[in-house]
């Protein structure tokens, strides 16, 4: 019998790392995918995303909406919400594994939905920091979640000081890497024909609400608005997400879009919005793109405000306040492309993932958590994986001879 990994998404970000993930079990024997395609992908405020997940060729996708269209409902009614929509859907199709991504509360949903249902849930991404309550939001999906596939050891670091255990921790790098290094990327002019952008040079604009800071954020986003304009930059500019304060955002956006220095875009897909990076001369706002991809290709990230606050520092990172005056000044003295970055993985993400799922060493975990103290020796136990690693990481390089053959990546 196949065991059943249920994937759940709420946004255009988390599906893009995923995606690889589910590619590999679609074509891998012995597993079946569904997919729980919720939140972001359900609105057409955000470009109703849910329609790339079945372009992708994915099957059994159980669209499920968690809000009102407007995305206005509050990030608690939508987490309730939520929670209840996919209890209906485990209990109704019992899968063997709930794999969750990253910050959002499609995640936490997922993560209390399992915990509850004594489904063993797993979690993208874990141990990452951040200056919101996306922080808040992460950590507690990580100590509802029972195995932790995580970027490097920085984030396996602060999983075992949270108590997880650390035969559950698989260093498996960031899954979007995957894509971002591969063959299958359309061509520029390909994805500004499709999305009609007319710039041979430009900057991606793209900036959620900090839901901690909602205070002034109008006068914030006004200043920022009026710092891209000065610029006399072109932008390709991406709506936010739909967080508390998303309202006040679009508000401001809507009096910029008849521009013609201005694109703006609900959504792209993922891939299309790799090679608009890959060739952009930056990545403005406080989107974790410009944390988490940018430094790959070497792309220029203007980081502004607390979003990101503690997050990883690369020589392509410059972090400011989102004052307009130092907006500007950062607009007009934009660096040159710097050295790629693999901090966050080589590309072999999907791989380690599923040599992880084929593993007993991951179906033993208990789904009885305990917490694992520092001061304890097991804290400092390794996975014992065979097919991946011996070593306190699993091998990003690809070279592990123990590491069983895996079937083509669709």
């Amino acid at each position: 019998m196949p065991k059943t990994i249920l994937f759940v998404t709420g946004t255009r970000a988390d599906f893009g790392k995923l995606k690889p993930l589910i590619a590999r079990v679609a074509t891998s024997d012995g597993f079946d995918h569904r997919i729980f395609a919720t939140g972001m992908h359900m609105l057409a405020r955000y470009g109703a995303t849910v329609s790339e997940i079945v372009k992708s060729g994915f099957q059994n996708i159980y669209p499920y909406l968690n809000q009102d269209p407007f995305g206005s409902s509050g990030m608690d009614l939508a987490l309730a919400n939520t929670i209840q929509g996919l209890g209906h859907y485990v209990r109704e199709f019992s899968p063997a594994l709930i794999v969750v991504h990253g910050d959002r509360i499609e995640a936490l949903a997922g993560a209390t939905v399992g915990a509850l249902q004594n489904v063993l849930v797993a979690h993208v991404e874990g141990g990452e920091v951040s200056g919101t309550v996306d922080e808040l939001l992460r950590h507690a999906t990580s100590k509802l979640s029972h195995v932790h596939f995580v970027a490097n050891d920085d984030a396996r670091n602060r999983l075992v000081q949270m108590g997880e255990d650390p035969r559950a921790i698989f260093v498996i790098g960031s899954p979007d890497i995957d894509v971002m290094l591969s063959d299958s990327l359309p061509s520029l002019e390909e994805v500004k024909s499709h999305y009609e952008i007319p710039y041979d040079e430009y900057c991606i604009f793209v900036y959620h609400p900090v839901t901690t800071e909602l205070v002034g954020l109008e006068e914030k986003a006004a200043g920022m608005w009026e710092s891209l304009l000065k610029s006399e930059r072109n932008f390709v500019v991406i709506h936010p997400n739909n967080d508390s304060g998303s309202e006040i955002l679009f508000r401001e956006l809507t009096k910029h879009v008849a521009n013609p220095r201005f694109r703006c875009l609900p959504s792209m897909r993922f891939e299309a919005f790799l090679t608009l990076l890959k060739h952009s001369r930056s990545i403005v706002g406080n989107s974790s793109a410009g944390i988490r991809e940018a430094p790959v290709y070497g792309v220029p990230t203007i980081n502004i405000g607390t979003r990101q606050s503690n997050r990883f520092a690369h020589t392509s990172i410059q972090n400011i306040p989102d004052e307009p005056a130092v907006i500007l000044r950062a607009l007009q003295n934009i660096p040159l492309h710097f050295a790629p970055s693999h901090h966050f993985g080589n590309g072999k993400s999907a791989e380690l993932f599923m040599a992880c799922l084929r593993s007993d060493a991951l179906w033993n975990i208990r789904k009885q958590k305990q917490f694992c103290d520092v001061t304890s020796p097991l804290s400092r136990t390794v996975p014992a994986v065979p097919e991946l690693s011996h070593n306190r990481s699993i091998d990003l390089s690809g070279n592990d001879q123990n590491r069983k053959k895996m079937a083509p990546q669709a």
